[in-house]
């Protein structure tokens, strides 16, 4: 049990893969915030519509009023009341988000972030490995492998898509485990086929 901060903010960050239980556990938190009587203000990209853009939800189906925002820009001056900020799918946001939430939490308030924190080859997913740096808290959320049943940390692309942000969810992704991921979607060239100058011009193109 950490010591809770007294007089200042703080940055909390609930990270995973996907289906691991990550917004479960920013609701869990807000609403918690929300029965000590301290004002919230909650956050989720605009591109992420999967279950409607007026709210945040987890697939044990709870659910929060949310802004929607297309930046992390937006966010101060919406949560400018706040006692407690949360975001959402905060991957999302970009690396702008990063100097938004110490501000946020400069200016005293607690200020938690859920998202993923590796891409669909595996790779650091920015901002949310930044934020794991500056936040006092850190959580890593595990689901379970949909193959072999062991804790899973990563999300397997199941279509052929190259774009680093796809938005999906079982239709296009499943938990897996270290050993049962592949980097490499079925349809989508193989990294080590890849040649610098393709391998630059496909992370442009994201």
């Amino acid at each position: 049990m950490h010591p809770t901060p007294r007089g200042t903010g703080w940055i909390e960050v609930i990270t995973g893969s996907m289906f691991s239980g990550k917004s479960e556990e920013l609701i869990r938190r807000l609403r918690r915030a929300e029965y000590a009587r301290q004002r919230i203000a909650v956050f989720k990209p605009a591109l992420d519509d999967r279950f409607g853009a007026g709210e945040i939800v987890s697939r044990a189906a709870g659910r929060l009023a949310s802004h929607a925002v297309r930046s992390a820009a937006d966010i101060p001056a919406l949560a400018a009341d706040a006692d407690v900020v949360g975001i959402d799918e905060a991957q999302f946001l970009g690396p702008d988000l990063v100097p938004v939430c110490e501000r946020l939490a400069d200016a005293g308030k607690r200020v938690i972030v859920a998202g993923l924190d590796q891409d669909f080859r595996g790779r650091p997913f920015e901002p949310i490995p930044d934020l794991m740096a500056v936040a006092e808290y850190v959580t890593k959320e595990l689901a379970i492998c949909v193959v072999c049943g062991n804790p899973a940390n990563r999300s397997q692309r199941l279509v052929a898509r190259d774009s680093r942000i796809v938005v999906g969810d079982t239709d296009a992704y499943e938990a897996r485990c270290r050993r049962c991921f592949s980097a490499d979607p079925p349809g989508v060239p193989l990294q080590s086929e890849l040649g610098l100058e393709d391998a630059a011009a496909s992370e442009d193109d994201q």
